[in-house]
């Protein structure tokens, strides 16, 4: 897919061209454009590093996104996921390894379009939004896709 770059920063095993079929099926149901799109894939030491400088929290975290896009139709951004914190995730709320890392490709899209966290009627907002994508774009082939 042009425009996206997939890095892999850890030594977990992950197939580049599932996640540009993810973020293909993601950008195509909401209708959006990708400018210059970034998806890199760490661990937890190094995503606490980054939540450490670059927004001055001082724990690890499954997600952080960068959106430099001032359109919400077009994607221009980084997005930076901990696999590590996403296991853990899809232990605590019982889901498939696989399925936790779309929901956080999802995540950090959505948070690029303008969705937000924050605050609880927001966070339920964003998290039905992250229901529905789930259940539009998840596709069988994407289980294996990533391995930690």
């Amino acid at each position: 897919m042009k425009n996206l770059r997939v890095y892999l920063h850890s030594k977990a095993k992950l197939d580049k061209r599932e996640v540009h079929k993810i973020v293909k099926n993601i950008t195509s149901y909401l209708d959006l454009k990708i400018i210059s799109l970034e998806i890199n894939f760490m661990n937890s030491e190094q995503i606490h590093k980054m939540n450490v400088e670059h927004l001055g929290h001082d724990y690890s975290t499954d997600i952080i996104t960068f959106n430099y896009s001032e359109e919400l139709s077009k994607l221009d951004g980084e997005i930076f996921i901990s696999l590590e914190d996403a296991k853990f995730n899809s232990k605590k709320f019982d889901v498939l390894f696989e399925n936790e890392v779309v929901r956080l490709i999802i995540h950090g899209i959505l948070h690029m379009i303008g969705y937000d966290d924050q605050k609880p009627a927001d966070k339920r907002k964003m998290k039905k939004k992250e229901n529905e994508l789930v259940a539009k774009i998840w596709n069988r082939s994407f289980k294996g896709f990533v391995k930690l």
